[in-house]
């Protein structure tokens, strides 16, 4: 599998790269079986980059994960989770509350340092200036005790996450839902000021939080009625073409050059295996063509999150 620089860190990772949401039941019931298989089948892939959160099942993912790593597995891998994020609605960005999380993070990925530690949404804190500095400070602090080897943060809104680049010194951030067939914005307004810092860049949830899927968002989705309907037309017109818009999105996502690593949700074998044929399948230009022109009326939209203002 094609390998590519993680900005300054000296980490060579997977284009393609496991993210953890739905080992912890985020999508739906998986069992540590069919996690560990997916694991093993992405390193065995070629796939050398986990990501996951304290947040995603409330620890289930990185215990999950944790025992799939277990007989060697976890020196194939470099491992990113997060922390200051521990429910929907719960976030403690403090350095006792941020270090605690970490601690039992370490513990149920069965490791005693991880490779990337992220600040984890931080647009949900209630004050910015102190992530820049107190939250940032005990980051620096377990980069310095070698239980990371490097720190960074993650957040949906570009503004904050370009501010979090330009004020902290950080390794790696991610940034998800800005670099899909709708939206490339991450490419845009944060990779310049990315590369310039030497900054590596994850780009997660390349089918936009389910909207480039047959099934759509969930429910809950936060943004606007016109997103939806615009993403679910050109659905259809990959359906009529006898195509599926989720692996048009992947093959989107997977062929910016820029970017280093797309995380992909894949929980089970049989769904891993789609992502990576999106790999190396050629893309159908007519194809991607008309559904851009279908997505043209919503291109670059963004929608409201956390208390971000800007």
């Amino acid at each position: 599998m094609e390998q590519r620089q993680l900005g300054k860190t000296g980490l060579s990772v997977s284009v393609l790269g496991q993210g953890g949401a739905a080992f912890g039941q985020q999508y739906g019931a998986v069992s540590a079986t069919e996690v560990a298989e997916c694991v093993h089948a992405a390193i065995d892939a070629g796939v050398n980059l986990m990501d996951v959160a304290a947040y995603y099942g409330k620890g289930v993912a990185e215990d999950y994960l944790g025992r799939a790593l277990e007989g060697g597995w976890r020196d194939k891998v470099h491992i990113c989770t997060k922390a200051c994020r521990l429910d929907r609605d719960v976030f403690d960005f403090t350095p006792e509350g941020t270090r605690k999380c970490f601690e039992a993070s370490l513990k149920r990925l069965r490791t005693d340092h991880v490779e990337i530690l992220l600040a984890h949404d931080i647009e949900f804190a209630d004050d910015y200036e102190y992530v820049f500095n107190e939250t940032y400070h005990v980051l620096q602090q377990l980069k310095k005790e070698g239980k990371t080897r490097f720190i960074g943060m993650s957040c949906y809104p570009l503004g904050l996450l370009k501010q979090a680049i330009e004020r902290c010194d950080l390794d790696v951030v991610i940034s998800y839902a800005h670099c899909n067939l709708f939206n490339t914005r991450l490419l845009t307004e944060l990779m310049p000021v990315a590369e310039a810092r030497g900054v590596g860049v994850m780009n997660a949830s390349p089918l936009a939080m389910g909207l480039l899927t047959n099934q759509g968002p969930q429910p809950w989705f936060p943004g606007q009625p016109e997103v939806v309907a615009a993403c679910r037309k050109a659905a259809e017109l990959c359906r009529e073409r006898g195509a599926d818009i989720s692996f048009l999105g992947m093959q989107f996502a997977y062929a910016q050059k820029r970017i280093p690593c797309t995380l992909t949700g894949a929980a089970r074998k049989s769904e891993l295996e789609v992502n990576l044929k999106a790999l190396s399948a050629p893309v159908d230009p007519q194809l991607l063509a008309d559904v851009m022109k279908v997505l043209d009326p919503v291109r670059d939209w963004t929608w409201p999150c956390g208390n971000w203002k800007g």
